[in-house]
């Protein structure tokens, strides 16, 4: 039960953050892409890999740009922030 609270405490926190000016995301939206695949594996320990597969996809859509941003900077490119 636990592990749902948490969860639902993610999303209100990603909803808070993503109203914030972008110069103010940066260090919530770090926290929260890090704490995302914590829940996940705990979800697909708990519920199955099924809903961790789930979980997994829903993540990979809302952090889509930061982590093309990490993929581009682990090649060696230097992609634009926008400001």
């Amino acid at each position: 039960m636990t592990l749902i609270w948490l969860s639902i405490g993610w999303v209100f926190a990603s909803a808070l953050v993503a109203t914030l000016p972008m110069r103010h995301q940066y260090f919530p939206g770090v926290v929260l892409l890090l704490a995302a695949p914590v829940l996940i594996v705990l979800a697909g320990i708990q519920f199955g890999w099924i809903f961790a597969l789930l979980g997994l996809a829903a993540f990979v859509s809302m952090f889509r740009n930061p982590l093309r941003y990490i993929v581009a900077r682990l090649r060696g490119e230097h992609p634009e922030i926008p400001e």
